[in-house]
């Protein structure tokens, strides 16, 4: 069964909100494309799907824009050929590499992650709750911003159990960030 793996970047203080924390780095950016190539597919919800591909689709005339770093051109193309899969009840369709996950969520992500690979990859608020919440992530990977935010969405704000989790690898990366992966303690 392919792992299912939730990465997300955080505040020290918690907030999510994707400009809460520092602006990308070069540094930063290697770390999630180098994360992203561990997975076989992304796991989305539509808001996150739809965040992700007003930015990181390639335009169709197939040049990146003039706005991208060129450092930010691996993570682009690497998000831009992954396999998704987007949970939605209002989309009715998606293009993009990626296909629409319906009906139960338990049952939809079960099978996914039943499918032969090395992992999914989740990333967003609301899924990502859910998906702990049902007991599903086998992986919590968080990019610790050294940033206060003061607000914003918050980390799993909502869950309805405690997750134990265990340290599985730490790493800092020059900027002060901390690339922390946890494992839900066995129980």
């Amino acid at each position: 069964m392919r792992p299912l793996r939730y990465s997300i970047n955080v505040t020290l203080d918690g907030c999510v909100h994707h400009e809460a924390g520092l602006a990308p780095d070069e540094e930063s950016m290697r770390y999630w494309t180098d994360q992203m190539a561990r997975a076989d597919a992304l796991l989305f919800g539509r808001v996150t799907f739809e965040m992700m591909e007003s930015v990181w689709r390639r335009p169709t005339t197939g040049a990146w824009p003039d706005w991208m770093a060129r450092w930010q051109i691996p993570f682009a193309e690497a998000i831009d050929r992954a396999r998704k899969h987007v949970v939605s009840g209002t989309l009715r369709a998606v293009d993009w590499n990626a296909e629409l996950v319906r009906g139960d969520l338990g049952q939809a992500v079960r099978r996914l992650k039943r499918e032969p690979g090395e992992g999914l990859w989740v990333g967003g608020v609301t899924l990502p709750r859910a998906l702990a919440d049902l007991g599903l992530i086998d992986e919590y990977e968080f990019l610790v911003q050294p940033v206060l935010a003061g607000h914003g969405p918050t980390l799993l704000a909502g869950l309805r159990e405690r997750v134990q989790l265990e340290l599985v690898d730490r790493r800092e990366l020059p900027s002060g960030a901390l690339a922390l992966r946890y494992r839900p303690a066995a129980a």
